[in-house]
């Protein structure tokens, strides 16, 4: 028996939850899933709570005000009971009908992670444009080998989840990071429909944060466990610099050229103490590094209620 936890973001989505509710209960039911259905309300404010809470059967876990759609899906994923825990849009452009192919690609492939792939798009052009740039630049960086890491049609094994919590814009990066962790990454073409009710909440401050985000992805992927690696050789290379320009300081004043004028004496004061500093950040970083692995984070983000319709 296959046990599926289906966890959704909403955001003033009162046009669409009712039949994307519908499309989910209608798969599980066809396929004789045992499931739950995890809605995450992100601080709405239209009729999306009233008609959450109207549904049946389903988990509606309504968080204070709207932290995010990374902060909605990790409290989804926190409160997901079965193995597979399954993620997607509110908007219903992402199908419940493709959950069981997710399922079988996962299970055929030994996959802990699949994610869509929506080859397909059904979006504007400014959307298209900002995805690929942001596909691009993280095939560069971080290398996970996914088509499409924004597509929040996804399945993962729920111990994917064990020591990992989501910030900022993260949830685009959930691959990556489990990639860092040894995970085994699958993707399979995944169906996307046109937006049919409500408006798209992607902007240009989305775009901004999850590029910074990625840089952070990148950061981790490389340096997590040796952040000295990088602001102390980084460091040492400045030093090196101050070195050769006091080298040359001396030399001009060995010559008996007037510094009193020149650069170079500041160029090389203002390179050693760089140097320094950037070494010391990087002892500093690598000890907030282990403490990282040793002291559990307090959670972003706040529920005000968690209601279980059966």
């Amino acid at each position: 028996m296959t046990e599926i936890s289906i966890v959704v973001p909403l955001y003033n989505e009162e046009g669409n939850v009712e039949a994307l509710h519908k499309e989910i209960l209608d798969v599980c039911t066809k396929e004789n899933y045992t499931f739950e259905i995890i809605f995450i309300d992100d601080g709405s404010t239209d009729k999306t709570p009233f008609i959450c809470k109207s549904l049946h059967p389903i988990k509606y876990i309504k968080l204070r005000k709207n932290f995010g759609q990374t902060a909605a899906m990790d409290a989804g994923i926190k409160a997901a009971k079965y193995d597979y825990i399954i993620t997607m849009d509110g908007d219903r452009q992402n199908n419940p009908a493709d959950i069981p192919n997710l399922i079988k690609h996962l299970e055929e492939n030994e996959f802990d992670v699949v994610s869509g792939w929506r080859k397909k798009r059904k979006d504007n052009f400014f959307k298209k444009f900002a995805s690929r740039g942001a596909n691009f630049l993280r095939g560069v960086l971080i290398k996970d080998g996914i088509h499409d890491s924004g597509c929040s049609l996804k399945i993962y094994k729920k111990e994917c989840f064990q020591q990992i919590s989501l910030y900022g814009e993260m949830h685009r990066f959930i691959p990556a990071l489990l990639k860092i962790k040894g995970f085994k990454i699958g993707e399979v073409v995944t169906n996307h429909r046109p937006r049919s009710a409500g408006k798209t909440k992607y902007n240009w401050k989305r775009t901004i944060k999850g590029f910074i985000d990625m840089i952070s992805v990148w950061f981790w992927n490389k340096y997590s466990v040796r952040p000295l690696h990088l602001l102390g050789g980084t460091g040492l290379f400045f030093n090196f610099l101050g070195f050769l320009a006091a080298v040359y300081t001396i030399y001009l004043f060995l010559r008996g050229y007037s510094l009193s004028d020149s650069a170079w004496p500041m160029l090389t004061v203002f390179l050693f103490l760089t140097g320094i500093q950037l070494f010391v950040s990087g002892l500093i970083a690598d000890m907030l590094s282990k403490n990282y692995y040793e002291v559990t984070k307090d959670s972003s983000y706040s529920i005000k209620e968690i209601i279980e319709n059966q």
